[in-house]
């Protein structure tokens, strides 16, 4: 889902919790989170309405001026169907992104990208064509 740049601060301090989509078909699904920013959108609900249900007081919650301000933004293609979305703004984690470091412990256990590429040179491989337990190998695969 994705907001005018006016209307995302109001999703982020969570002032906008729903929002009128004028769609050919549903485009999110209840429970399902999407990007926005650097947070996500997850959707609560979505309930199918008619043009009577948009009413000013609706178009204030979705961050609009008024019906008409929703309308510009909300009907923007061939979409026919109208859909109440409610949805709640998750904010990123501070852990996101962040690797865990290796334990201090074992440090042989890490393999450098050096040693990954020095096992995977054509030297290598041709060493194990020679070896009489890899080539039975191979030829039990054949």
């Amino acid at each position: 889902m994705t907001f005018t740049k006016r209307l995302r601060d109001g999703v982020r301090r969570g002032e906008i919790t729903c929002s009128v989509r004028i769609w050919t078909r549903l485009h999110v699904k209840v429970g399902g989170r999407y990007p926005m920013e650097e947070g996500e959108i997850e959707v609560d609900s979505i309930e199918p309405i008619g043009f009577p249900d948009i009413t000013p007081q609706l178009a204030r919650e979705s961050g609009f001026l008024g019906i008409i301000d929703l309308l510009k933004v909300a009907k923007h293609g061939k979409g026919d169907r109208i859909y109440l979305i409610r949805f709640h703004y998750v904010p990123p984690r501070a852990q996101r992104g962040a690797r865990r470091a290796a334990p201090a412990s074992k440090p042989e256990a890490t393999t450098t990208r050096q040693q990954t590429q020095a096992a995977r040179s054509p030297a290598t491989r041709q060493s194990r064509k020679k070896s009489p337990v890899f080539g039975a190998e191979q030829s039990k695969r054949r």
